[in-house]
């Protein structure tokens, strides 16, 4: 535990949702939900105007639509999320070496191990021009929490939220967590927290009042003294910059059950696709394939092999999620798939039997084709019967671009049609207009900034978003005629 509130924990305010009403002007104050749009969605971002419903993160979709039916229900995207992700990452690491990312909204910062904070005062101040610059950059908020601890940082700014900063005095602790319930601390969920309560211990003072023999006893030793030893306040855990992710995975649940096989197949041969573009995205390789299958009566099913070596080859994934379904019962009809690759490493061990089958199984195609080619005394080959191009699906939320009207994005659609509302993040609230979902005029286009810099073209409006503190520092050097070199 540290005698000074120097490690900092950051958390963005309902991030999807705050960053899609940042985007579409015409949803600002207005409640927004995004997550899965179709019928067995779950909801992974509620803006706070659509939690006064009752609607929170990790609900079933169709139930937020019953408590706010009102509400505009929009799919993630996850590009401009991770887009403004990068951006509050690099402000965070401005602040310190030591940044450990929870998530793309979510990090621990070290503020003493960057220099900028060793007490109280230092670390308040850090902490508010964090907040400043984060709304300048972003145009979005964000709570702060200080403490000693990165348990307490985090409790900190959870009391924060929205848009707030709350500093933990060190040696406030057990006095502050005291009468929070259990729930409150790392490691305790539903039933850890059911159990107990069954014992009698529902806040974290009953948990330290108990003593550490008694929640040994309870939950085991390694368990019991972690969570004893929380309710004590004490939390020794340092910010670590570099997490290493443990698995790579992928999943989709379906509107409707799949029954045919062929089907079933044929999306698990998908789901290993994208499973290995990820793996590639980040580097790196796995030893084992881990598939997951969700029948219609919610059993969830997980089976998994391990290859002879780490691969990011997408024939060996898709082959090893092939045969680990062949042992899996889907004659009730499946409601979730998922592939997932994880013993994670840095290299590639050539499948070389894998490759040779797929060159062999490759060659055999090939003189099937040539066979059929030749049959019935030489005839000419049948053409194929080219497929009608599919239907464009438009999705709600979805960044569109029309060669008339310009940026806009996908209200709804259905029945040949689809409506856009023309609008972009610096524009007043936009016009509606609908379209054939063929319109040629009409694509799909990449997110626009939340936030115009100086220099941008139309709409810019510097003078428009408050400044960040080295924009400050930069006026202030031309104001006095000096200029600072940075090291």
């Amino acid at each position: 535990m540290r005698s000074a509130p120097t490690i900092l924990h950051l958390d963005m305010d309902a991030f999807y949702a705050a960053a899609e009403q940042a985007a579409k002007p015409s949803l600002r104050g207005k409640p927004v939900v995004v997550g899965g749009i179709g019928t067995r969605g779950v909801v992974a971002t509620a803006s706070y105007e659509a939690r006064r419903f009752g609607v929170h993160s990790a609900m079933p979709v169709a139930q937020a639509r019953r408590l706010c039916p009102n509400a505009a229900y929009l799919m993630p995207r996850f590009a401009l999320y991770r887009s403004v992700s990068e951006q509050v990452m690099e402000l965070l690491g401005r602040l310190s070496p030591l940044v450990e990312p929870l998530s793309l909204d979510e990090a621990f910062v070290d503020l003493e191990a960057g220099g900028v904070a060793d007490d109280s005062v230092s670390a308040r101040r850090a902490g508010e021009l964090l907040r400043v610059d984060i709304r300048a950059v972003t145009g979005l908020t964000g709570s702060v929490g200080l403490a000693g601890s990165k348990m307490l940082a985090k409790i900190a700014s959870e009391q924060a939220k929205p848009d707030g900063l709350v500093l933990i005095e060190p040696g406030t602790e057990r006095e502050l967590l005291g009468p929070m319930p259990v729930r409150i601390l790392p490691g305790v969920g539903p039933a850890t927290g059911e159990h107990l309560r069954r014992a009698g211990m529902t806040t974290v003072a009953d948990l330290a009042e108990a003593g550490e023999d008694e929640l040994v006893r309870l939950l085991g030793k390694a368990h019991g003294v972690s969570l004893y030893q929380m309710a004590l306040g004490h939390d020794d855990r340092p910010v670590v910059a570099e997490r290493d992710a443990k698995s790579v995975s992928v999943e989709d649940t379906f509107e409707v059950d799949l029954h045919d096989r062929v089907r079933v197949r044929n999306e698990v041969v998908r789901l290993s696709d994208r499973c290995v573009q990820r793996l590639r995205a980040a580097g790196r390789s796995g030893r084992t394939v881990v598939l997951k299958v969700r029948r219609y009566d919610f059993s969830t099913l997980t089976r998994s092999e391990t290859l002879r070596g780490p691969t990011d080859d997408p024939a060996v994934v898709r082959e090893a999620a092939g045969r680990l379904l062949e042992s899996v019962d889907t004659t009730g009809g499946v409601r979730l798939l998922g592939v997932g690759v994880t013993g994670l490493a840095d290299f590639t061990q050539e499948d070389l039997f894998a490759q040779v089958a797929g060159e062999l199984a490759e060659a055999a195609e090939e003189a099937e084709d040539s066979e059929a080619g030749g049959a019935g005394g030489g005839g000419e080959p049948v053409a194929p019967v080219p497929e009608p191009p599919p239907e464009r699906r438009w999705l709600a939320g979805q960044d569109v671009r029309h060669a008339e009207h310009g940026a806009g994005w996908v209200q709804g659609s259905g029945v040949g049609r689809v409506t856009v509302r023309f609008e972009e993040p610096t524009s007043p609230p936009g016009r509606v207009r609908t379209f054939k979902v063929d319109d040629p005029d009409l694509v799909p286009s990449d997110p626009l900034p939340l936030v115009r810099v100086a220099g941008d073209q139309a709409g810019s409006s510097p003078a428009s978003r408050p400044k960040s503190r080295s924009e400050v520092a930069d006026s202030e050097e031309a104001a006095s005629g000096e200029a600072i070199s940075s090291p």
